[in-house]
């Protein structure tokens, strides 16, 4: 997911559109992929038991609930640390830092995660990561846009 949803994704768009792959591209791909990642991850954690019994390896299955759910609360914040990065290395502006807007809506999914095992808990935090990217992705490409694009 990370690799294929992140990586690949925003660095084979960019590409595609401009013929040059700046280190920039690559580091705006992490915290797009953390947030794609974490759907799993989300998936993963609510599923579990059933996993288990089924025996699949999954790798909530492996590191269990309690290190699970720090798995997703770390990709979820660690996309929220990441988004600015390019402002810190002197290569674009504070409008990165518009992602931190949806950390609002980021907060009640992780402490949903973090505490609940039941099924229709878990389907909401499912759909609600889902809308966390959604957001995070729109006020991140309109932050790369007001700091002149990535490679500028």
């Amino acid at each position: 997911m990370f690799l294929f949803f992140g990586i690949v994704a925003v660095t084979g768009s960019y590409f595609v559109q401009v013929q040059e792959l700046p280190w920039q591209a690559f580091v705006c791909s992490v915290p797009v992929g953390l947030l794609a990642s974490a759907i799993l991850v989300v998936n993963n954690v609510r599923d579990l038991e059933t996993d288990r019994r089924a025996g699949k390896r999954t790798l909530a299955v492996r590191l269990g609930r309690p290190r699970t759910r720090l798995l997703y609360t770390a990709m979820v914040g660690g996309a929220f640390i990441c988004a600015p990065l390019p402002w810190a290395f002197g290569s674009m502006t504070g409008w990165l830092l518009l992602t931190w807007l949806a950390i609002p809506l980021a907060i009640p999914v992780i402490r949903t995660v973090r505490t609940r095992t039941d099924g229709p808990a878990l389907n909401g935090a499912l759909a609600k990561t889902g809308a966390v990217q959604l957001i995070f992705c729109l006020l991140y490409s309109a932050g790369i846009l007001a700091s002149g694009g990535i490679g500028s």
